[in-house]
């Protein structure tokens, strides 16, 4: 079986897809930070409900019990892709017209790697899990 094919692996996927890309957002404003009339950009929040609807999209594919969950490979295409950037909310302006906040900038950073860690440390664990469930009785 695909880890692809498992509902959690594939929002864990996401996850840090999510979060990957909120830190190259955030990586272009900082490097933005002396250009004049530059706004800051970040990324919507990242939604577990609205991933659990892409992953039981109803019309992509049947399923034998209504509580079953559908695969990731029979979603919609591009379901979970395609983050949207938007402004970020703006504290500061400088008289040039750049809105970069550096401090704003670190602490999402820093934000964004804590939860990155995070995912990575719960697919881990998942991992390590289907690893035991895997394994024949009595061995350990």
């Amino acid at each position: 079986m695909n880890l692809a094919d498992i509902p959690l692996f594939a929002m864990l996927r996401d996850r840090m897809g999510h979060l990957s890309e909120r830190q190259r957002l955030i990586a272009q404003n900082v490097a933005n930070a002396d250009t004049p009339g530059f706004a800051p950009r970040d990324l919507k929040p990242f939604a577990f409900h609205a991933q659990m609807q892409g992953a039981t999209a109803a019309g992509v594919q049947k399923t034998a019990d209504p509580r079953h969950m559908v695969s990731p490979s029979a979603r919609r295409p591009g379901a979970g892709q395609g983050f949207r950037d938007v402004k970020a909310e703006i504290s500061e302006t400088t008289l040039d017209g750049n809105s970069v906040s550096l401090e704003e900038e670190m602490l999402k950073m820093s934000e964004a790697r804590m939860s990155y860690d995070a995912a990575i440390g719960f697919y881990q664990k998942s991992l390590n899990l289907l690893r035991l469930a895997a394994k024949p009785p009595g061995r350990v």
